[in-house]
């Protein structure tokens, strides 16, 4: 679980993924591009789709959708590449299309619910104006 500080707001970069909404942290979000040519890499789990050359660095990049299990569809002009730093490495995902970008109190991430335990990635649920958020932390995934 990331430990945020209780007085401070957090702010969440939400995105959608089969027609479910996400959220990350803003502060672990580099960039998001539109989508690059992937180069595909050989003998690759099937979440990842491959590299992409970003102004000289070679970052990997993975699919979202393979990685939950959700069913594979053709990329379209929503989809893009949410650009992720874990300290100090660069990591791509593709997502289906960025939302918004909304500022939340620590205290109104919701714990996840019991059966999500062997998800490490999922860190709890927020409702933001009636819509539920599953808060993510992506680190856990690569």
């Amino acid at each position: 679980m990331v430990a945020f500080s209780t007085n401070a707001d957090i702010q969440l970069v939400t995105f959608h993924l089969n027609g479910e909404e996400y959220g990350i942290d803003v502060m672990r979000v580099r960039e998001i591009s539109s989508m690059a040519d992937i180069t595909k890499t050989a003998n690759s789990p099937q979440y990842v789709r491959g590299v992409i050359n970003l102004r000289g660095t070679i970052v990997p990049i993975i699919s979202l959708r393979n990685r939950f299990g959700f069913p594979d569809v053709a990329d379209d002009s929503m989809s893009c590449i949410a650009v992720m730093d874990f300290k100090g490495e660069l990591t791509g995902f593709v997502i289906d299309g960025i939302s918004d970008v909304v500022r939340v109190k620590p205290s109104d991430i919701q714990p996840p619910p019991i059966e999500t335990a062997a998800q490490p990635w999922i860190e709890g649920i927020l409702d933001i104006n009636q819509r539920l958020v599953i808060f993510l932390n992506l680190e856990h995934l690569v």
